[in-house]
């Protein structure tokens, strides 16, 4: 009787917080197509500070979730735990993605640039809208580095940088490949990852390598190799937060310390045992992957309390 007692008061308790907060759709015509987002708004009588979430590489889609690498709603539990706390977010379907796949149907259109471009016309959106005060940016993976690019033309209040590369991409591949191919296999990743990197577009694949560097995907990765994350996040002229896991199979501490080093005031956070879906996993592959399609894990806590004392410890205008 008292477990059926307490179990109504927590199923009441987290009825009455989802009724403080107003869960909405949200889209954006962007003149070449229409992207589809979620809203969640804390009911308030005073603007409330709003994170624009943009999600990493892939068809990685506004929840984190990735048809070819499974299901963690990471971003969306992250969503809500800004919500708690009287914070509103905006995540979206990146063009050629889930609900916004009409927007890019044919991924030989897709473009760094193209995403960027996107980015700051939903920051636009939100810092149009009386119901929100300072907008902030949060990305995630290759998420980082297009928010990153993006600030600059947003006067943004902050940026927020989880798990993103401080190194070229085209290195992280190399890195990634490395640990896993045999040596004549990664010999031809080389060539195919040099020829990229170059700007030059590289049809002779073998098989295994397709999934990474089949034909359609190559003018995105060119964009996308010819970036430098450093460089870009030394150029930011707003407070900024970078957010590691040790544990991360996929980006390395040393990729957040090159961020660090390239924006000194900039705040660095290395949370011991957090992977790249943002769970505290041990380091062995089979724990991690399986943290990658069980989205019922919850969220490392220290990555939403840094988050939380970072915005709230920013300027107030």
């Amino acid at each position: 009787m008292m477990l059926r007692l307490i179990l109504l008061v927590l199923t009441l308790i987290s009825g009455l917080a989802q009724a403080s907060v107003l869960q909405q759709p949200i889209t954006l015509d962007t003149g070449s197509g229409e992207l589809f987002g979620s809203l969640l708004l804390p009911r308030s009588d005073a603007p409330v500070p709003v994170v624009l979430i943009v999600s990493g590489s892939g068809p990685t889609d506004r929840d984190g979730n990735n048809p070819d690498g499974g299901r963690t709603d990471s971003l969306k539990r992250l969503a809500w735990v800004l919500a708690g706390h009287n914070i509103a977010s905006v995540r979206y379907d990146k063009r050629g993605v889930a609900a916004s796949l009409a927007a890019g149907p044919d991924e030989r259109g897709l473009s760094v640039e193209g995403y960027v471009a996107d980015v700051v016309a939903w920051g636009r959106k939100l810092k149009a809208d009386p119901r929100f005060g300072p907008l902030i940016l949060l990305g995630h993976s290759e998420g980082a580095l297009i928010a990153t690019l993006a600030a600059p033309q947003l006067d943004a209040a902050a940026l927020i940088s989880i798990a993103g590369s401080g190194r070229p991409v085209d290195l992280v591949v190399r890195q990634q490949m490395a640990n896993n191919l045999p040596p004549g296999l990664m010999l031809r990743a080389n060539e195919l990852l040099d020829s990229l990197k170059a700007g030059q577009l590289d049809n002779d694949i073998p098989a295994p390598l397709r999934p990474i560097f089949r034909p359609s995907v190559q003018p995105y990765l060119i964009s996308l190799f010819r970036q430098d994350p450093a460089a870009a996040f030394a150029r930011l002229k707003i407070p900024a937060l970078i957010v590691q896991g040790r544990n991360d199979l996929q980006v390395g501490v040393g990729d957040a310390q090159a961020l660090k080093a390239a924006r000194p005031d900039a705040q660095l956070v290395l949370i011991d045992g957090m992977n790249h879906v943002l769970r505290i996993v041990p380091a062995d592959t089979q724990s991690q992957l399986a943290s990658y399609r069980d989205p019922q894990l919850p969220l490392a806590a220290e990555l939403g309390s840094r988050i939380l004392a970072f915005i709230d410890g920013l300027p107030r205008h």
